[in-house]
């Protein structure tokens, strides 16, 4: 297969991508994938690059509020264009500092942006309940905002059930 850049070297590295479900692969020969930034054949994988590159080929546009911004972190002062480049952020501030930025890049990456996590084999019944627990809460506050007394009333003694066992 010849690479989908320059149609001319063999192609030896494919860059899969999902975004809103719809599946891409590019099929790149080493020298187009350098020049990409994808990889660094010199030393192996360049992570740090590949993560910077999610950033600059986000939805966000050069010259819009995007890599242009000078806009720092108050916490730990690393700005949007030094995290393109590295691939990582500063701290656990960056997140809320960097939102607007960050969220179209996270929800390609991970097709999400909330963190839900793995459940351990050993407790796994409990979590379960606690999350069952917490959306029958959310269901609830729903039902007594919109005056559906009734339901909230059998939300109110589910979620009684599920606390006593």
């Amino acid at each position: 297969m010849k690479c989908e850049d320059c149609q001319s070297n063999p192609a030896v590295v494919t860059i899969a991508e999902t975004y809103n479900g719809k599946h891409t692969q590019l099929h790149l020969c080493e020298e187009c994938a350098a020049q990409r930034g994808y990889i660094n054949f010199g030393s192996g994988m360049a992570w740090s690059k590949l993560l910077g590159s999610f950033f600059v080929s986000s939805p966000v546009q050069v010259g819009q509020v995007g890599l242009t911004n000078n806009k720092t972190c108050p916490n730990c002062g690393i700005g949007l264009n030094a995290i393109s480049h590295s691939g990582k952020l500063g701290c656990s501030e960056c997140y809320e500092t960097f939102r607007e930025q960050l969220e179209p890049t996270l929800r390609r990456i991970h097709s999400n942006t909330g963190h839900t996590g793995k459940i351990p084999k050993r407790g796994a019944s409990k979590i379960i309940v606690k999350r069952k627990i917490e959306a029958l809460k959310t269901k609830l506050q729903a039902a007594v905002a919109e005056e559906q007394y009734e339901q909230a009333a059998e939300l109110r003694d589910e979620i009684k059930n599920l606390e006593m066992n």
